[in-house]
């Protein structure tokens, strides 16, 4: 008799599926999602500051000096923001400085001689009415400029060259050469100086109002991507930005405030508002002042127009690939129309800015402008191949080269000496440029 062995039989257990590859973890600046060439660019002015600091015996990393940096840079910066668009779509204006001539030279035509006499003195609607002149003004030539590119095809070298040259003489014949002194106190607030300030009171105002805007900012930012499920950045890394974005408005803050009025000027501030001034003096501080408030503004006004409107969408998709773009119905004459037009406007306000700086509009202003405006735009990150480039990257652009100007004034170094170190810096830049966009090509 057989007998038979019964086998049990055990199923294999099964396979599990093989783990995707592991991501590797992301760097510092990757998990931060920084901009290597903003952060080099904040690196180079670190740098410059510092050299000159150490050259000009201590004297340009104070206060004063800081202060004094920021009033002169907003006017260019203002007019960078506008650049950034006409060069990430592969074009140029050189007439910006001529442009800033002009409208500066009407705006203090028009309220000398008809403003004035027709309100009075210091009257409201005469600040009111010579900045929406300037700036119509300032948009119309712009049009005039984005007309003739667009729609007759003259390319905007040779179109804002000839501009440079026009609106230069424009301004002569506007006034025959004379200076044009200003007589609005009202408008004189836009160039600074003690009484175009805020004070230490209002600038933590302001700095208070900038901290909850970045906190805000980056809430609003997290929570779009978790709507797109795109991937979030680590919480610690939200943090760190709002942070250091918070700390520099607090270091800002400190640094304007720190400036405080000249002995002569608090005691005559003590005996307007009826305030007695103690043995020690009155320490009374300067605060944000009213230019740098505007350009920043605009420096928010344009980052929300570049990167929120559909306007900016199709700026920058002409500036990638402008057959591309007309093929998908973006009418791409009227976009550059439009853009020329605002940085028309945007001279514009450059101009009152500067004029109200001098005190007076002259026939020299403005000159050689262009030459810094472009050059912030490129030291920004705006990519001359077009397509690339930030508004907040073109204002940091602004400081850099007014750092550079401000520092070589306190080494005592001639005009002449400055414009070959500005040429010589615009190459570079340019040269840097191309390296950057060859290695991410």
């Amino acid at each position: 008799m057989s007998q038979s062995t019964s086998h049990s039989t055990i199923a294999p257990a099964p396979a599990r599926p093989a783990s995707p590859p592991q991501a590797p973890a992301p760097s510092l600046i990757g998990a931060l999602e920084l901009d290597v060439r903003f952060l080099g660019m904040v690196g180079a002015l670190a740098v410059i500051w510092i050299v000159f600091d150490f050259l000009a015996d201590g004297t340009f990393l104070t206060p004063r000096n800081l202060w004094n940096l920021s009033v002169q840079t907003a006017s260019i910066a203002v007019m960078s923001t506008g650049m950034v668009l006409v060069i990430v779509m592969r074009h140029i204006d050189l007439s910006v400085g001529s442009i800033l001539g002009v409208t500066g030279m009407i705006m203090a035509v028009f309220q000398v001689s008809t403003l004035m006499p027709t309100f009075g003195f210091n009257h409201p609607a005469v600040v009111v009415l010579t900045l929406i002149s300037g700036v119509a003004i300032g948009a119309l030539i712009g049009t005039l400029h984005g007309f003739v590119i667009a729609y007759l095809g003259v390319p905007a070298f040779i179109v804002t060259l000839g501009g440079l040259l026009v609106w230069r003489g424009a301004a002569w014949a506007v006034a025959e050469g004379k200076t044009i002194p200003l007589v609005d106190d009202h408008f004189k607030l836009l160039g600074g100086g003690a009484d175009g300030s805020i004070g230490a009171f209002w600038s933590w105002v302001v700095a208070a109002m900038a901290c909850i805007v970045i906190v805000l900012a980056t809430v609003q930012a997290r929570r779009q991507r978790q709507r797109f499920r795109f991937p979030l950045k680590p919480v610690w890394a939200e943090l760190v930005t709002a942070g250091a974005g918070c700390l520099a408005v607090i270091a800002a803050t400190l640094v304007v405030n720190a400036y405080t009025l000249p002995a002569a000027l608090a005691r005559r501030y003590a005996e307007a508002n009826g305030l007695t001034v103690p043995p020690e003096g009155l320490a009374i501080s300067f605060g944000f002042a009213v230019p740098v408030l505007v350009a920043l503004a605009i420096g928010v006004i344009m980052t929300f127009v570049t990167t929120r409107t559909r306007f900016g969408r199709y700026v920058f998709a002409i500036g990638g690939n402008p057959e591309a773009a007309e093929l998908a119905g973006i009418n791409t004459k009227r976009v550059t129309l439009m853009v020329f037009a605002l940085m028309g406007g945007l001279a514009a306000i450059g101009a009152a800015i500067s004029t109200a700086r001098l005190n007076s509009a002259t026939n020299a202003q403005g000159t050689l402008d262009e030459l810094y405006v472009i050059a912030a735009a490129v030291i920004g990150g705006t990519s001359l191949a077009g397509g690339a480039g930030t508004v907040a990257g073109a204002m940091l652009g602004a400081l850099v080269m007014q750092s550079l100007q401000s520092g070589m004034v306190l080494m005592r170094v001639d005009t002449p000496y400055q414009n070959i170190v500005v040429g010589i810096v615009l190459v570079v830049a340019v040269w840097v440029d191309t390296l950057y966009r060859k290695r991410f090509k």
